[in-house]
Order: C-alpha cells, then structure tokens, then sequence
C-alpha cells in the first residue's frame, strides 16, 4: 500500500503506453492519485492495474480519443469541474512522416487537432481550476524539434514549438496565481510514435536514443527545481538561458516605426 500523503489527482493523456503509463507509474509512486486518459482502453486498464498493484493508489481509467471534439470536451470537463485533481500532464501526441509536398493532408490535419487543438484546450481547463484555486502544475510535453524546425517535418515540429510557447505564455499568466507550467521537451525517445508515425527507431544512432523512464525521471527532476523549460538531454541549462537571453535581446527592435536601414538603400 502506498503510504505516502495524498496529493490529488493527476489528468495524464496518452496515458495508455510510452511517455504517459511511465508519468503514471511515477506520480503514483509520490503519492498522486490518477486519471488516465487514452484511445485503447484494454491497454489502458493494463497500466490502471498495474499501477494500482505497485502503488496502491486509486486508478480511474477516462477513454477518451481527443481528436474527437465531443470526446474532448468530456477530459475537458473533468478538468473544469474537478477541484481534486492537481497535475495535468498534457502528453497525448502524434507524429507524421515525410514532407508537407507529399502529405496526407488528413493526417496533418489529426496532428493539429491532437498535438495544437487539445493540448490548448485541456491547459485552458487546467488553467480555470487551478488559478482559481491557487496552485497545480500543468506539464505539456514538446519535443526539442520545437528549437529545430529544419529537422524532420516541419508541422510537426511547429507544434511542438506551439506548445513551448503556450506554455511560456501561461508561465507569464499563472505563475503569480500559485500555478506552475513546465514544458518539457525530450529528444529521441524509446517509444512507439516512431512506428505509428510510419518511421522507424532502428534508423537512430544509439548515442542519441533516451530510454523512457529516463526522460521521464528527468522531467520531474526538472519540475522538482523549478524549471519553465525542461531538456532532458541538455547538459548545460546555461545554454538555454543563453538562447532565451539572445531571443529577449531582439525585443527592443522587433517592433519600430521605421523599417531597418537596409530595406531602404535601394528605396526608390
């Protein structure tokens, strides 16, 4: 049995496998009871049973396919309606492979829903609850393509850049309410997104592969320190603070009066 204080319910989507079983079994493990949402309900239950079984904290399984509007705004509605529930791991994600000239633009379109639509859907429910109640964390996990848009697909990437700077915003907007926002931004990690996205792992240099446990034990070091951004694989957290200085340098100048000088040496 789990003897550690209860610490309310954490909402994990894309809870069914990967990325969102493992942040079930390990804010279980700190006390945190769950609702897990997913598509596959059996494997679902598989995770809400073994968690259980290792923690013995209470399991609710929340099927849900949230590229679905109606089934959506059901998550949504827990997460507006249920003050116990103080964590919102906003996992649920896909991928698709090759280039935007060849896509299956359905398949594109499932992405957005998926990886834009419900993320910001479900962090504005999570936003309502725990702003007014004065704390909560709300984890969105991106993926370090967002720093990278040359690499892979670039709608992918930009939605993983989209959700970063949701949650820079939302940091802005909720950090003085007693709310936390971390996103988290792994690299290659060892899960089935490859496969389902139509690629393959093996392709992948070992050196640049993360376990998942890992990644996921590092985002919660990440939290646990207080950090906005969190990159498992960075080993220098100055060279973010590097980036973001260099990003907030350009602010004085992206918005004047006049164009820069060099767009008017040719002026007519």
């Amino acid at each position: 049995m789990n003897t550690k204080a209860n610490k309310g319910r954490a909402l994990i989507t894309g809870a069914s496998t990967g990325i969102g079983a493992t942040y079930a079994d390990r804010l279980a493990a700190r006390g945190h009871d769950l609702v897990l949402v997913a598509r596959d309900v059996a494997r679902l239950e598989k995770v809400a049973a073994d968690v259980k079984a290792r923690h013995g904290v209470q399991v609710e399984v929340l099927p849900a396919d949230l590229t679905s509007k109606v089934e959506l705004l059901r998550v949504e509605q827990r997460l507006r309606s249920d003050d116990g529930i103080t964590v919102l791991v906003n996992n649920a994600g896909m991928a698709v492979q090759g280039k935007l000239i060849d896509a299956d633009i359905d398949r594109y379109d499932a992405m957005i829903q998926l990886n834009v639509v419900s993320v910001t859907r479900l962090a504005a429910a999570a936003a309502a609850t725990f702003g007014k109640r004065g704390s909560g964390d709300i984890i969105n996990v991106a993926s370090v393509l967002a720093l990278a848009p040359e690499m892979f697909n670039g709608t992918y990437s930009g939605t993983k850049a989209y959700v970063l700077n949701l949650s820079q915003s939302m940091q802005t907007e909720l950090g003085p309410l007693g709310v936390r926002v971390q996103a988290v931004l792994p690299g290659a990690t060892r899960t089935e997104i490859w496969e389902r996205s139509g690629g393959s792992i093996s392709q992948l240099p070992p050196e640049m592969l993360m376990e998942v446990e890992d990644m996921v034990d590092a985002a919660l070091a990440g939290l646990d320190l207080g950090e906005a951004v969190t990159i498992p694989s960075l080993p220098e957290i100055a060279d973010w603070n590097t980036l973001q200085a260099a990003r907030h340098a350009l602010g004085p100048n992206l918005s004047l009066s006049k164009p820069a000088a060099r767009y008017l040496r040719n002026a007519g």
